[in-house]
Parts: structure tokens; sequence; C-alpha cells
């Protein structure tokens, strides 16, 4: 505990003896202890700064983890309901490309100065792209959700591997020590899984090696290139919508959705339409934050999320209400 200081107010028998009295061996002292002052901590800017980005990093992550889990439920959802995968992802790339677009023409997001050159740079990893997110999908398309995800977290083992067979790099023994439990853990979750479809297991796999090539090519490619970040992986979602598209209508076709589309609203009904009420709310926002330039703050990024994460909570939780009052 921090000292005090006393100070002394009043002394009696202090410096003076009197001889005709016996000597008292103690002496009183009057004393009371110094207040204490108000503390104030103040904290500079730089640290200000510091904890700003702390927090706005942390708001980002925990945006993109809440709109992954909505995006994978629903995703999973219109899979089992409308299982043509070549097409989900064709329209998850469309979407995502107009988004960006309108961004840059209504100059939310600067508009990226590419080239001829960006362009060959980036199309290596455009089909690498391409192939890992519709393989993804069609895994989803054939297995649960948690098993699709539990394959894709070998992704580092397949890392490892392609880097040593083409790149001739190597690495220190923990490294490889580290994917014993991985290829363990995967091994072990194929083995033991009950609804174990082989299409869904190829699809996780390949989506491994794909996003794995598109690293390696992203890394030698796109050195001292002036696109990055979000205008970066716009351009990259673009283009694979352009490679995915006509292979999409080569393997599945208008006639066969149609089809599909018919089935799916004649055995599900309006529950089919209403899946996308979650993210139609997203887009909503985001679209009318964009087109309308509405000055945005952490906190109201924040409040969105949680609101719109509540709605995908609600919608979940009527559809068991649903589905509750059938069986009785």
């Amino acid at each position: 505990m921090p000292q005090r200081p006393l100070y002394i107010s009043a002394v009696s028998g202090f410096g003076h003896v009197n001889e005709s009295k016996s000597r008292d061996p103690s002496v009183q002292c009057n004393a009371y202890e110094a207040s204490r002052p108000p503390i104030s901590i103040e904290f500079d800017e730089e640290t200000q700064t510091v904890a700003a980005h702390k927090f706005k990093i942390g708001l980002y992550f925990a945006t993109w983890w809440a709109l992954n889990v909505v995006f994978n439920i629903y995703n999973k959802k219109v899979l089992n309901a409308f299982p043509f995968p070549w097409l989900t992802s064709t329209l998850s790339l469309a979407a995502g490309s107009f988004i960006m677009l309108v961004s840059w023409a209504t100059r939310i997001a600067e508009t990226p100065k590419t080239d001829i050159d960006f362009l060959k740079a980036l199309f290596p990893v455009a089909v690498a792209h391409t192939i890992g997110h519709v393989a993804a999908t069609v895994s989803m398309s054939k297995v649960a959700v948690s098993f699709t995800h539990i394959i894709k977290s070998g992704e580092p083992a397949f890392s490892v591997l392609v880097s040593s067979l083409f790149l001739g790099q190597t690495f220190p023994l923990p490294v490889y020590l580290s994917l014993v439990p991985i290829i363990g853990g995967c091994a072990l979750a194929a083995v033991t899984e009950l609804n174990f479809n082989l299409t869904g297991f190829m699809g996780a796999m390949i989506s491994n090696l794909a996003f794995v090539f598109r690293n390696i090519f992203s890394k030698k490619g796109m050195k001292g290139k002036s696109v990055g970040g979000m205008n970066y992986y716009a351009c990259l979602s673009m283009m694979s919508l352009l490679i995915l598209t006509p292979f999409a209508i080569a393997v599945e076709g208008p006639k066969v959705w149609a089809l599909g589309w018919q089935n799916a609203v004649s055995q599900i009904g309006p529950n089919f339409i209403c899946i996308g009420n979650t993210k139609k709310r997203i887009v909503v926002i985001v679209s009318s934050i964009i087109i309308f330039q509405n000055p945005i703050q952490p906190v109201n990024a924040l409040g969105a999320t949680i609101a719109i994460f509540g709605t995908f909570l609600y919608s979940q939780a009527k559809q068991l209400e649903k589905f509750g009052k059938k069986d009785e």
C-alpha cells in the first residue's frame, strides 16, 4: 500500500522536559492524514489510436464470423432445397461483384487502376479461386456443413505438401509435427462420418488444393501490383464470375434450374422463398449505405450485425416452431 503523509497539528511535551514530574515515555501527538488527491489517468494520442485500431479489427472479425455463420447455414438450406451448386456458386460471385460495382460507381470505394499485366497475373489466381469456390459448394451440397469445414481445416497440410513439392521449400520440424493432429483429425472425421459421401469429401479436398494454389499464384504474380485489399478481392471475384458462368450453364443449365425451382417451391412452399429474408436485409442495409452514402461508425456496424444475426435466429426459431406443430 502506498504511504500517505501525516501532518502534525499539535504536540505536547515535545522538546521541553519538566524535571519535577516523572518522565512520560510517550509524547502526545495530534496528527491528521493528508487527503488523497483525485486520480486522473490520461492516455496519449498514440495509445488511443492503437486502442481504437484494435477495437476496429475486433469488430471486423466479429462481423465476418457472424455473417459467415449466416452464409454457411443459409447456403446449406438453399442447397438442400435447390441442389445446384454451380448456380449457387455463380450467384454468390455475382452478388459480391454487383455490390463492388455499385461501390465504385458511387465512389464509396476507390476504383482500382488495372492494366493488362494485372489481368494476366490475376487470371491463374481466378482459375484456382473458381475451382476452390465451386468444389466447396459441391461438398456442402452433399455432406453436412460441419464435415466440409472439418476437411477444409486440413488446408495447412496441403500448403506444406504443395510448397515442398513444387516450390522446394522446407519447414522446421515443429511445422511437420503440427500436421499430425490435423491429418489425424480429418481422417478420423471422415471414417466416423455417419452420412459420408465421396463426392462431398472429394469436393472439400479439391477446394483445399485449389485454394493453396490460389495463394501461391497470388504471392508470386501479385508482387508489386498496386491493387490490393478489398479491390483485389473484388477483381478476383469478377474474373471468377466470368470464368464460372459458361461452365455453370454447361454443367447444369437453365432448363434444369427451372425444373429445380418449381420442384423446390412445390415441396417446401413459401419457406423456400423466405430463405433469402435475412440475406435480403443484409443487401438492403449495404445498398442503402452505398447509394445514399450514409456515414457509419463501428458501433453502428456492430449494432446492424447483432440485429441481422438476431433476425436469423428468430427465423430459425419460427421454422422449428412450424415443424413442431406439423409433427403434433
